[in-house]
């Protein structure tokens, strides 16, 4: 990955939408040259997807929790299958296994309480292999980043 990659890619996570004419222009380099390299970087992975970021509660979610999940050892059938559970979860938004005080941080995202208390209840807590869960509540997000900025020297 070159300078002009980064560049690229520097651009794209600002702006996904923009043009392959504009994003060839702001790069230097020709409208072909500019498409055969954002392929590139999507064949090989770099580029993982683009999608529409939501503002949670402007589409009516107005609980963001981080959940903090310790598991039982001895109740353990197997770490994969807590995180297939995990992933199967559609108020479960970010998962991430973490080494320390516990052994996964959920993201999760509810219409209101009472919708995350039967997330709660009637899912997380029947999850086989699971010893605590501490949540977290949200109240503001002075950074929600979603860009790596990347030195493009």
């Amino acid at each position: 990955m070159d300078r002009i990659d980064k560049k690229i890619l520097n651009i794209l996570q600002k702006n996904a939408k923009i043009t392959n004419a504009k994003l060839s222009r702001m790069v230097g380099i020709s409208a072909p040259a500019t498409l055969e390299r954002v392929k590139r970087l999507e064949t090989t992975g770099v580029i993982c997807h683009v999608t529409a970021v939501l503002d949670p509660e402007k589409v009516g979610f107005s609980i963001m929790a981080i959940v903090s999940i310790t598991l039982s050892l001895s109740k353990l059938s197997s770490v994969e299958q807590i995180k297939e559970k995990f992933s199967e979860l559609e108020e479960v938004v970010e998962c991430y296994q973490i080494a320390g005080a516990h052994d996964f941080i959920l993201k999760v995202i509810a219409k209101d309480i009472k919708a995350y208390a039967e997330f709660i209840n009637q899912k997380l807590t029947r999850i086989q292999g699971i010893q605590s869960i501490q949540s977290s509540f949200v109240i503001d997000r002075p950074k929600d980043k979603k860009i790596l900025l990347l030195d493009e020297e």
